[in-house]
């Protein structure tokens, strides 16, 4: 008889998709009122809008953190096989190329949130197979270590202004870093994807006390100190290790960010585990499960990619308040009905998804 090894078995942690589905209808609902809202509204003093604009500042880490956890949580699934053997790596590969293609269609000229998940799968599948090579050192603290780089070089680029870097290099490149048209540069925005890598490392080791409540009130307690002592910690830091003229309390409101990820995570760890009874076929769900292609089409409805005309082409800085919140509503309720049909829309466009499936998968050697 042919030995066999046997993977450890994967929980389907659902509170990762609640965090996704929040965070995709919050980018929607950001997106449409960012754009649409008068200007006269724009202003702090109005306690709704100071509200919105607080929340909307959360919603990009969630999505990068939750973007790392999962992909490394799935990853180490896998973990026995050899490295050009584990079908998460291949996979990985083949989602670096789509994002990247996807996010150059829809913007050709920027780098946006499309293009910095897609570099922060493929930092991970990097920092994985050196790992796997340099094994005294445990993974996670590899991508906690990146991420406090990439974190602590920012206080580099913010410097900059309009002096971009690398300084000659052509603008795709400068983008990435510190260009023209750095609409979510790596720094330090990809950190929060080495952070969730992290959490999704210590999640797949400690599978069977994640949803204890020790752990979940541990995590929320350590948010809460992030979220209200980082600036504290960070001028410590700065008095007694760090020299003065590096002022790394500057990267508090970061930390502060990261701090507000793990209590949002840790209260939904909770709702899972003590309160919500989740399906798996749940409609709010499948929001957090169809991200991708919810962010490709929000791009073309609301700005025109591809099409070249969209609805910010008519509504742009137009709508008051409570005209906001109907069109806001309407907004949302059209991508909520797509989820909805999307497993019909795919029936129905079988006939060009799976050859391109097919296709792709071969290409990057993933066995159907």
């Amino acid at each position: 008889m042919e030995n066999q090894t046997h993977k450890k078995p994967i929980d389907r942690l659902y509170f990762i998709d609640i965090a996704r589905s929040i965070a995709i209808l919050l980018m929607l609902e950001g997106h449409f009122v960012h754009d649409s809202l008068a200007s006269i509204w724009e202003n702090d003093k109005y306690p709704v809008y100071y509200i919105w604009r607080t929340i909307r500042g959360f919603t990009s880490p969630i999505f990068l953190t939750v973007t790392g956890l999962v992909f490394t949580y799935l990853l180490m699934g896998n973990n026995q096989d050899d490295f050009w053997k584990n079908k998460r790596i291949l996979r990985g590969f083949k989602r670096v190329t789509e994002l990247l293609f996807w996010g150059y269609l829809l913007q050709y000229y920027a780098f946006h949130v499309l293009h910095c998940i897609a570099l922060g799968i493929l930092t991970i599948i990097i920092i994985y197979g050196v790992s796997k090579m340099v094994k005294i050192i445990p993974l996670w603290i590899y991508f906690f270590v990146s991420g406090l780089f990439l974190f602590y070089s920012y206080l580099f680029f913010v410097d900059l202004g309009d002096n971009y870097w690398p300084n000659g290099a052509p603008k795709v490149i400068q983008n990435i870093f510190h260009g023209p048209y750095s609409l979510f540069p790596i720094t330090p925005n990809m950190a929060f994807t080495l952070f969730g890598a992290m959490l999704g490392v210590l999640l797949y080791n400690y599978n069977h006390l994640v949803k204890t409540k020790r752990v979940i009130f541990s995590a929320f307690i350590f948010g809460v100190l992030l979220f209200f002592g980082s600036k504290q910690v960070l001028i410590w830091i700065n008095s007694f290790v760090i020299p003065e003229h590096i002022l790394i309390f500057k990267l508090d409101w970061l930390f502060e960010k990261f701090g507000m990820v793990i209590i949002i995570l840790s209260i939904l760890l909770a709702l899972e585990s003590f309160v919500l009874k989740i399906k798996k076929n749940n409609l709010f769900l499948k929001i957090g499960q169809n991200t991708l292609s919810i962010y490709i089409l929000h791009m073309i409805i609301l700005y025109g990619s591809i099409t070249h005309i969209g609805i910010n082409d008519f509504l742009h800085k137009k709508l008051g308040p409570y005209e906001i919140l109907i069109y806001t509503l309407g907004f949302l309720a059209l991508f909520i009905v797509y989820v909805n049909y999307i497993d019909i829309i795919r029936l129905r466009l079988k006939f060009i998804l799976e050859p391109i499936k097919k296709i792709t998968n071969r290409a990057f050697g993933i066995k159907d």
